[in-house]
């Protein structure tokens, strides 16, 4: 276990806060970002990394859902949905994991951030909104304002076994790889279900906290978690995560598009690297 150190403090802080800008935009949470720059950049072991990381996305997750503009994107009825499919996902990770090796399970996950990050560029001019805001959401679709538009969105849900397929397979891999399962959430809410990115990532950020608190438990009873460097790594998220929705309600939803995907490229290979 790492000695307390302030600069070591500062520097989980800055790490914090910069995953947490990125994971509300997108709603991944920050595990994607923090995992790889604990492990690769301060050398603190993959388990303790993993720990703070959990964390981390809670605390995404509290900040994203208690802000007025996270609120106003997050579809909870389709979230508590897809959480149950998620919950039995991760529930279901221990066993894949035991029959699969960790760099078979590095090269699945970067084909499937690939595939991911080729749905978004294949629906950059595409939205996925309805300018009337007295048409119908259906059952599990929402309405918000939009500062891009300058007025009330109205989405429909689309494919909604897709969604819950999609979810289950994000929970197994946020339990095998320690990584919000966003990554997977977002590109399909997106691209295959009709929500648009804004309520996508705000919807998958309320969910991955309620994923990450079971996991976090478990880690905190193993004693895998630095109390001192998750609480200044939780402090950077919280400050970058404010940030994050502000930045998410002003950006066009194109950019956020392109964002995503150069995310998810990034992440692919990665993992592509990690698993050689």
């Amino acid at each position: 276990m790492p000695p307390p150190s302030l600069i070591l403090a500062v520097v989980l802080f800055v790490a914090g806060a910069a995953a947490g800008i990125v994971g509300a935009l997108l709603g991944l949470g920050g595990g994607v970002f923090l995992v790889p720059f604990l492990v690769l950049v301060l050398d603190v072991p993959m388990r303790l990394a993993v720990g703070i990381s959990l964390t981390t996305v809670i605390a995404t997750s509290s900040a994203v859902s208690a802000t007025r503009a996270g609120r106003s994107f997050i579809n909870l009825r389709l979230g508590m949905l897809l959480e149950v499919a998620t919950t039995a996902g991760g529930l279901t990770g221990g066993v894949v994991a035991a029959m699969l090796s960790t760099a078979t399970l590095q090269r699945l996950f970067g084909l499937v951030a690939a595939l991911s990050a080729l749905a978004m560029l294949t629906r950059l001019e595409r939205r996925n909104v309805i300018l009337d805001p007295e048409s119908s959401a259906g059952r599990l679709g929402g309405r918000y304002h939009e500062e891009e538009s300058d007025g009330t969105v109205t989405y429909r849900v689309k494919r909604v076994p897709l969604g819950m397929a999609a979810s289950f397979v994000a929970g197994s891999v946020s339990s095998l790889l320690g990584v919000g399962g966003g990554i997977i959430k977002v590109p399909v809410l997106n691209a295959w279900c009709g929500v648009p990115l804004r309520a996508a990532a705000a919807t998958s950020a309320f969910m991955i906290g309620v994923t990450a608190t079971s996991g976090a438990v478990i880690y905190y009873g193993r004693g895998d978690i630095v109390p001192w460097m998750a609480a200044s790594a939780v402090l950077g998220v919280l400050a970058g995560s404010r940030t994050g929705l502000v930045l998410a309600a002003r950006a066009r939803a194109k950019g956020l598009k392109l964002l995503l995907a150069a995310v998810l490229i990034a992440v692919a290979v990665l993992m592509f690297a990690r698993a050689s």
